[in-house]
């Protein structure tokens, strides 16, 4: 009796733990479940158009697919390991292997990135949502069936089937920099692994960057031979890394104006993703801030915010002078053009937009943790200081909208001083001259339009190193003071020191500059006065940049 107690008792016992163990599973079930499910293509003729015609460039987008799972699963299940199992082992077999030989279909990132696939499911369908939108806007794009207002009309289509899934989709609201750099567990991975982090950048770049050859390109010729100059800059980026690998994320209004200007809400959608993929990153890659047992979670929270249109937005406006803020140079360059020599970047590997902008705004001259340059100026006319101005517009940190409206006046005014007869009738009104004195005296910046000018507004020999934006044709510029756009170096309009040089006065007789003697000339009848000779001709050997195999001159 008392045995069949105690069996019975034991059997109780157990049934009672099966009980607990079976609810226990199921309530972690529920915390893991997921109710996400794969969607294919918007179906139509014009899909895998880009893998036929352009094959070398679509299969390193599966290269890509391997990096991004390869990294999320090593970051995930060997938190504890060295850095060189990225940086060296991972990163030598990607750039040395299957970037050489890439696979010529698409991969299954969830064969490789088994665990992480299964820790955050939701945020891996994201990623394969926004790259499928990816990949039919390069088919729309490469059709040369296609008219234009054919291409807009189903590129508006597909972002349209892309915003179907709310649960996958990421906002085509802008979203700041604090979302991506200034949470807690932010800029960990690019920090500890500098290689690898430039090399994701480098997809990124190429991803955006291909949009723009078969934007501009008038022929089937010109398009093919664009891409091809985008793929070959992508390879030489590998080379002595991370020097000529992007320094901050490169952004689509940089890297691909003419696509961004066109398709707005699709360059906005890649860029929350490509934004996310370095959140996902930093999170995998900070056991500090984010335990273990807590990435889940705070992947799913920054994969709401990116998805919701009404957290960590800024305006369309700042979205798009960011890139022209930041500088394309620091993103790696522009993807087309004749590019004749590596981008100067002025920004220190690892920096985050925060404090590039701080530094900026601060006027010294440098970034943070970067030394001076030698030969670069150092002060109110810095190059520095006028990306700090730019900061300023349009972008809500606080500024006054006097602060915000400087470098519009600034502008304003340089433009209005490289005018012969603008400048004449302003340096013989003496109340606008002591305006532009007491402004010069406020914003040192404005002094070089008062040089090579007496106080009657006569004019002796310009000092072209002064002027902005303007240098010795023998002394060539190793950094422009405003980062030329992607738009300008594709068309390679990079103005010489002869297209800007300002007409010298027969009038002026005074040898010395005029801030330190006044001219005594008397001013001669305006009929008398010469023609202002004609700009040389445009350079174009001298563009800043790199030459590109396969690009037209």
């Amino acid at each position: 009796m008392q045995m069949k107690i105690a069996t019975k008792g034991t059997t109780l016992r157990a049934l009672a733990l099966a009980t607990l163990a079976t609810v226990g599973a199921a309530t972690q079930a529920r915390a893991q479940w997921s109710r996400t499910y794969e969607q294919f293509y918007l179906p139509g003729h014009f899909n895998w158009t880009f893998r036929r015609e352009y094959a070398t460039a679509d299969r390193l987008f599966n290269a890509f697919d391997y990096g991004h799972a390869i990294l999320y699963e090593r970051l995930y299940t060997r938190p504890g390991a060295p850095t060189s199992d990225l940086e060296t082992d991972e990163y030598n077999f990607i750039t040395q292997k299957l970037l050489v030989s890439p696979p010529n279909l698409p991969l299954e990132e969830g064969a490789i990135e088994i665990n992480y696939a299964k820790m955050a499911p939701e945020a891996k369908m994201m990623f394969d949502w926004a790259h499928l939108l990816h990949r039919q806007i390069y088919d729309v794009l490469a059709s040369e069936e296609m008219t234009q207002a054919d291409k807009d009309a189903k590129i508006a289509e597909l972002v349209g089937y892309y915003k179907t899934r709310p649960d996958l989709a990421f906002s085509s609201t802008p979203k700041n920099m604090d979302l991506m750099e200034g949470q807690p567990y932010s800029l960990a991975f690019r920090q500890r692994y500098p290689k690898f982090n430039g090399l994701i950048w480098g997809y990124h770049w190429l991803q955006v960057g291909l949009y723009e050859p078969l934007m501009i390109g008038k022929t089937r010729e010109e398009r093919q031979a664009g891409v091809t100059a985008a793929v070959t800059r992508f390879r030489q980026m590998l080379e002595n890394a991370p020097e000529h690998m992007p320094r901050i994320m490169p952004m689509t209004a940089a890297i691909a104006p003419t696509f961004a200007a066109r398709y707005p809400e699709a360059a906005i959608i890649f860029d929350n993703l490509h934004a996310m993929h370095d959140v996902v990153s930093d999170i995998l890659a900070n056991n500090e801030k984010v335990p273990r047992e807590r990435k889940r979670a705070a992947i799913l929270e920054a994969a709401s915010r990116y998805r919701d249109a009404t957290s960590f937005n800024m305006s369309i406006a700042e979205w798009k002078s960011m890139g022209e803020m930041m500088g394309i140079a620091n993103m790696g360059g522009p993807a087309v053009g004749v590019l004749t020599d590596w981008p100067t970047p002025t920004l220190p590997r690892g920096v985050s937009m925060a404090e590039a902008m701080k530094g900026m705004q601060h006027g010294s001259g440098a970034m943070p943790g970067m030394p001076s340059m030698p030969g670069k100026k150092h002060g109110a006319d810095s190059a520095a200081t006028k990306g700090g101005m730019a900061a300023m517009h349009g972008m809500s940190h606080g500024a006054d909208s006097s602060a915000a409206m400087m470098p519009h006046m600034m502008e304003l005014h340089e433009r209005m001083m490289r005018d012969p007869v603008i400048r004449e009738r302003m340096m013989a009104d003496t109340a606008m001259r002591r305006m532009m004195q007491a402004m010069d005296s406020t914003h040192g910046g404005m002094q070089h339009d008062m040089k090579g000018m007496d106080m009657t507004g006569k004019a002796a020999k310009p000092d072209m190193s002064t002027m902005p934006g303007m240098v010795h044709e023998a002394e060539p510029a190793t950094e422009p003071a405003h980062e030329p756009s992607a738009k300008a170096s594709t068309a390679g309009k990079v103005k010489s020191a002869a297209t800007k040089k300002a007409p010298t006065r027969a009038t002026a007789t005074t040898k010395k500059p005029a801030s330190t003697k006044k001219a005594t000339s008397a001013k001669k009848p305006a009929s008398a006065k010469p023609a202002p000779p004609k700009p040389a001709p445009m350079d174009h050997s001298k563009m800043p940049g790199m030459k590109m195999p396969g690009m037209k001159p």
